[in-house]
């Protein structure tokens, strides 16, 4: 393996029209490793920083024709030269010089007579900083170069997958329309476990179909492609709906709605809302053990219409609490299986779409609480 070629010596521009403290500066300079390009007027000193950039500049400020703080303020409006750090070197020692000095974009201000062993100090910390601030620029370019190849990665990833799955959705909803169909014309030749090997197909069927609809549907709220018919309706009527549609799903679980007198309205997507309250109702169902309770709030909070989902379930540890609705998001296994797919994903874009806030409330062994609140009607 080759070594690593050593890195050239920092160049350092010294401008000052005193030829003593020019031929000082740059033989110390010298001394010390530095590659020092002495030159005696500020006109010099833009041409020799443009034709050639330098790491640091040591700028002397009383020169005839232009000034130090002037070549300060040309180098400050180039691009290419504004990020090289200017140390002043001057005779003038009242506060307002220095002020004027930093206010230009100076980084640092060493007053006449100077001993070199300052200087010398000065010069090394500026140029570590500025070293230091050129790696940052080139990992903050790499970070950004990284991330929007990661961003095309994903759009690639997630366009096959939005194919695929939409090529899918066609043959499983035939598929499941013939399963049907089989249990309808021959279901008096089948006996009892026959009929059961159709009702495993036909259930497992159906879900594959839901979860390529909320896929498909998960992506097309993503991309906001996804229209949603607003109109009035009563958010609690919604809620007992869905809540009967559980009535052999809930299984020996207690379910029960508690919905205020007066009506909740909302202007909302009947059949979304429909889909939100069921998916966090059926999560709910998945996790919450036989002779568990599952309660539906519905209620008014600071103006909002408010939808609360509580189970007496195993709970979910609080770093969890984003995750579950992130795509595809998962919870530790040994803390709750809870592997929350896409349904909890589409609720969260489907609850932000209407102007409203998704959250939930856990904590282990002691259940949770799936809420959302949407903006009144």
């Amino acid at each position: 393996m080759q070594p690593a070629p050593p890195s050239p010596a920092p160049s350092i521009l010294v401008v000052d029209d005193t030829p003593e403290n020019l031929q000082l500066l740059n033989g110390m300079l010298k001394g010390c490793g530095y590659k020092s390009r002495p030159v005696p007027s500020g006109e010099l000193a833009l041409r020799a920083a443009q034709s050639d950039p330098p790491d640091l500049v040591l700028l002397d400020i009383n020169m005839p024709e232009m000034n130090g703080y002037e070549v300060c303020k040309r180098l400050k409006a180039d691009p290419q030269l504004a990020p090289i750090p200017v140390i002043f070197i001057s005779a003038l020692n009242e506060t307002m010089d220095k002020v004027k000095a930093f206010g230009i974009g100076g980084v640092d201000y060493v007053t006449k007579p100077f001993q070199f062993e300052e200087v010398h100090a000065r010069v090394e910390t500026h140029l570590k900083l500025h070293q230091l601030q050129k790696e940052l620029e080139r990992q903050n370019r790499q970070l950004k170069e990284n991330y929007d190849r990661l961003r095309e990665l994903e759009t690639l990833r997630d366009n096959l997958v939005h194919l695929v799955v939409h090529d899918l959705r066609s043959p499983l909803a035939m598929m499941a329309g013939y399963v049907d169909l089989i249990k309808v014309k021959i279901a008096a030749k089948l006996n009892a476990s026959e009929t059961g090997y159709i009702d495993v197909l036909g259930k497992h069927t159906a879900k594959l179909l839901d979860m390529v609809t909320t896929l498909l549907d998960v992506s097309r709220m993503e991309s906001g492609e996804m229209p949603l018919n607003r109109q009035a309706c009563d958010i609690a009527a919604v809620a007992r709906e869905v809540v009967e549609t559980f009535g052999v799903l809930k299984g020996q679980r207690r379910l029960s709605v508690e919905t205020p007198s007066a009506p909740l309205s909302v202007h909302a997507d009947k059949d979304v809302l429909q889909r939100i309250i069921a998916n966090l109702i059926g999560n709910a169902v998945k996790f919450t053990p036989d002779g568990g309770r599952i309660t539906v709030t519905l209620s008014r909070k600071d103006s909002m219409a408010r939808v609360a989902v509580t189970d007496t379930g195993p709970g979910i540890p609080a770093e969890f609490h984003k995750k579950v609705f992130e795509k595809f998001g998962q919870v530790d296994k040994e803390a709750r299986r809870h592997s929350t797919g896409l349904g909890l994903t589409f609720c969260k874009l489907a609850v932000e779409a209407h102007g409203g806030k998704i959250g939930v409330e856990s904590e282990v062994g002691k259940g949770s609480t799936f809420w959302f609140a949407l903006p009144p009607g």
